[in-house]
C-alpha cells in the first residue's frame, strides 16, 4: 500500500524504513527538509492516490493538534488519519469527531519500541472503527514484531492510546523497582559487585526482562552511574495514568509512587524532607543537618 507519514524523527524515520523494507511505499514529510520526501503537507496529500492513509508521528499536544487541523482541510472523505504519537486518549475522541464530520476516518495507535523498533519491530496498540483499522492493517503488519503477538486492536477510538498510557505507567513502576534495588545494593558494604549481581539476574529469575537487560547495558557503560545526575523527567503518560486511576477509582500505589519519585528527583533539597527531619527531631530528638 501507499502511506503518508508525517514526522520523521527518531521514531518516525525508523518506522518509514521498516515499512519500506516490507515492500510498501512511504511518502514522508518533516519540517527538516534533509529527511523529508516532500516539503509540505499539501505535497504529501497530492502524492498519494485516494483513498489515502496518512500517519501522524509528531509530539502530543499542540503539534499534533495543528497537524490534524491542517490535514482535516487537505484530506477527502474516505481517507483515514492515524495518530501514532503519545496523545491523550481524550484528544483522540475529539479528533475522531472533528474528522468524522468531514467523512475522514480516524485511528489512534500507541507505539512502543523506541530506537530498537527498526530491527525488532514495534508493539502496537490501536483503537478505532474496524473498517478504518482494516485500511491500515498492512502497515500495522509491517511495523509489528515477528510472530503472533505484538499488536492489538484494543477497542474503540482512544483505546490504543489508553492502553499505551497504562503500558507506560507500568514501565514507570518497573523502572522504579530496579532503581531502588540497585541503590540498596550499592549501599550495602557486603555486596562488592552490584553490576554482576544485576547480570546474574538475566537468566533463571522471575524478574528477567528487557528492562533488566538495559540496566545491565547501562552499568556496563558506567558501572556506578557516576556520570549521571539523579534527575528524571516524566513523559506525561505517567501523570495521565494516575489521573485515569482517580477517575475510575482504581488504586495504583506503585505507579503513583514511581511518578512522585520522579518529581522528587528534581529537587536538590526536598522541602518535604525538611519537614520530616524537623518532625523527627521534635518527637524523637533525632539529629538534623543544618543548612550551611
Amino acid at each position: 500500500m501507499e502511506l503518508g507519514l508525517v514526522g520523521l524523527g527518531r521514531m518516525g524515520g525508523n518506522m518509514r524504513e521498516r515499512i519500506r523494507r516490507a515492500g510498501h511505499t512511504v511518502v514522508g514529510y518533516d519540517r527538516n527538509p534533509d529527511v523529508a520526501d516532500v516539503h509540505s503537507l499539501q505535497a504529501l496529500v497530492d502524492a498519494l492516490p485516494a483513498p489515502r492513509v496518512v500517519w501522524v508521528m509528531v509530539p502530543a499536544g499542540a503539534a499534533t493538534q495543528s497537524t490534524v487541523d491542517e490535514l482535516a482541510e487537505l484530506l477527502e472523505p474516505g481517507d483515514v488519519l492515524v495518530d501514532g504519537g503519545n496523545s491523550r486518549w481524550t484528544d483522540d475522541e475529539k479528533h475522531a469527531a472533528e474528522l468524522g464530520a468531514k467523512g475522514i476516518g480516524f485511528v489512534d495507535c500507541g507505539v512502543s519500541g523506541g530506537v530498537w523498533g527498526l530491527e525488532n519491530g514495534y508493539a502496537l496498540m490501536y483503537g478505532g472503527d474496524a473498517g478504518h483499522v482494516a485500511r491500515v492493517q498492512p502497515v500495522f503488519d509491517a511495523l509489528k514484531p515477528e510472530g503472533e503477538y505484538g499488536a492489538v486492536h484494543a477497542g474503540k477510538v482512544g483505546a490504543g492510546h489508553f492502553a499505551k498510557m497504562v503500558h507506560n505507567g507500568i514501565e514507570y513502576a518497573m523502572m522504579q523497582a530496579f532503581a531502588e534495588g540497585w541503590e540498596l545494593l550499592e549501599a550495602a558494604d557486603s555486596v562488592t559487585d552490584v553490576r554482576e549481581v544485576f547480570r546474574s539476574w538475566q537468566e533463571g529469575t522471575v524478574i528477567r526482562s528487557w528492562l533488566l537487560d538495559l540496566a545491565v547495558r547501562a552499568l556496563d557503560d558506567d558501572e556506578h552511574l557516576d556520570k549521571l545526575r539523579g534527575y528524571a523527567e516524566d513523559s506525561g503518560e505517567g501523570r495521565w495514568t494516575v489521573e485515569a486511576a482517580i477517575d475510575h477509582a482504581v488504586p495504583l500505589p506503585a505507579i503513583t509512587a514511581s511518578l512522585f519519585s520522579r518529581f522528587a528527583s528534581r529537587q536538590d533539597d526536598s522541602p518535604q524532607m525538611k519537614m520530616i527531619a524537623a518532625l523527627r527531631n521534635q518527637f524523637g530528638g533525632h539529629a538534623v543537618k543544618e543548612e550551611k
